[in-house]
């Protein structure tokens, strides 16, 4: 027996498109209707599942944002992710990722390929600000490209004046594609757009951000066919939480304004092992007492000042580390680990200096992509993704411990190292489906 659920995957041609601002918008306006509403984010962001959350947050519902990657994780746990997270809610939002049949290796791990695993209606969000009838035969292009994939709807983004969407309207329909209404361009949602998923200051108003987005959105879009249309069947059957058995062991976890890169399923997965505690490299004085420390990706650098001034967790991190304590680190994690920071403007920060290497802002080189991860002397394989800008400028004799390739399988340079009982690296593994790679990863320490 199924049971109907409100679902629907937000898409585009390309990047940029707006499906950012967008999903924000209908998150936060549809929670506004009282409605339970979980959000999704394809692919491996961990930007947009935060503002998401925050999104979809309103008087006591507050919903994690789950991201659904096949390249990472299987098609199965994708599914089991989809049906857990929506079971207790009314209303799921999907953001696509990139345009709609960009993946890994042509259409796999795409949008589509997500749209389609979990029978969800796509709403495709266009463009418009430079199209009239032209919009036909794009959507007709996207709407029958895959006959199973159910292209469902269109929102046209960045439109002139209401007359102006009246050509876009009589083209969707002569596609094949029902319009769900426009938004108007605005100079100050842009300017938000911009920033909001890069001003991490505390100061940064994003509730306001989110609300204007919505109040601005609900004007112009049909929400209530958008959810006559988003009608999807789910099995109606419990779905078991995936936490296990808790273990004996105190995980201390950074979470601050510079270390908050972090998977939600990660998070659960090392739940499984003990319990968990969370403290700021940025505003703590003392180390939490823990038998293993995470230090999450983030931007160390926009905070390189104030962590270099925490001299006592600096020193407390460099001794755990120097002593045997078991640390994990990843991409800012590990620029924290380091010796230095050094920034565009050719300033220079100490970090905690726990590992030989020195990383630098200035010539940046974006390091983009799925990963691939054989770590010596284990025949599993972990998957995560590399995204950086920063380079390592001096690198110690630091040992490397694994085999890295691409989605293509080829070799990557990109290391693992490890030094005593610390571990770090570029790359966001995700291990919410291969829970035990925190004990393959500890196994190689002393």
């Amino acid at each position: 027996m199924a049971i109907q659920k409100r679902a629907f995957l937000l898409a585009a041609p390309s990047s940029g498109s707006g499906k950012t601002t967008i999903t924000l918008a209908l998150l936060r306006i549809f929670a506004q209707r009282g409605l339970a509403v979980q959000p999704f984010k394809c692919g491996p962001d961990y930007l947009d599942t935060r503002l998401h959350a925050m999104a979809a947050s309103w008087e006591g519902n507050s919903p994690a944002g789950i991201n659904l990657d096949t390249f990472m994780a299987s098609k199965a746990h994708a599914r089991e992710l989809f049906s857990r997270y929506l079971s207790d809610a009314d209303v799921a939002v999907v953001e696509g990722v990139m345009g709609l049949f960009d993946g890994a290796e042509k259409s796999e791990g795409s949008s589509a390929e997500i749209a389609m695993l979990l029978s969800l209606p796509v709403i495709m969000v266009i463009d418009a600000r430079s199209m009239a009838y032209s919009a036909a035969p794009l959507l007709y292009g996207f709407r029958t490209f895959e006959p199973a994939l159910n292209v469902a709807g269109v929102i046209f983004n960045q439109v002139n004046t209401p007359s102006h969407y009246s050509y876009l309207e009589t083209a969707a329909r002569d596609a094949g594609v029902e319009p769900l209404g426009y938004v108007p361009r605005s100079e100050a949602v842009a300017i938000s757009e911009r920033h909001l998923g890069l001003d991490t200051s505390a100061g940064y108003d994003r509730e306001g951000v989110i609300a204007a987005m919505a109040e601005h959105v609900a004007k112009t879009v049909d929400v209530e066919r958008l959810l006559e249309i988003a009608q999807v069947e789910m099995p109606h059957s419990p779905i078991a939480s995936a936490a296990g058995g808790k273990g004996k062991r105190v995980i201390a976890v950074a979470r601050d304004e510079a270390f908050n890169f972090v998977y939600r399923e990660n998070i659960e997965a090392l739940g499984q092992y003990g319990q968990l505690v969370f403290f700021s490299p940025l505003h703590d004085e003392r180390l939490p007492e823990a038998d293993m420390l995470y230090l999450a990706g983030g931007y160390p650098e926009l905070y390189a000042e104030q962590l270099s001034a925490n001299h006592a967790m600096r020193e407390q991190i460099a001794s755990y580390s120097q002593q045997g304590g078991h640390l994990y680190a990843e991409c800012g994690g590990m620029m924290y680990l380091g010796r230095t920071i050094t920034l565009k403007d050719g300033s220079l920060y100490p970090m905690s200096g726990a590992l030989d290497l020195e990383t630098t802002m200035q010539e940046p080189r974006l390091n983009l992509g799925y990963r691939n991860v054989i770590v010596e002397g284990s025949a599993t394989e972990l998957r995560g993704h590399e995204f950086h800008y920063s380079r390592i400028s001096r690198l110690g004799a630091l040992q490397n411990i694994a085999t890295v390739t691409n989605a293509r399988s080829e070799r990557v340079a990109t290391p693992i190292f490890i030094k005593n009982n610390t571990i770090a690296s570029y790359i966001h593994l995700y291990w919410g489906e291969t829970r035990e790679a925190p004990t393959l990863l500890f196994s190689l320490t002393k």
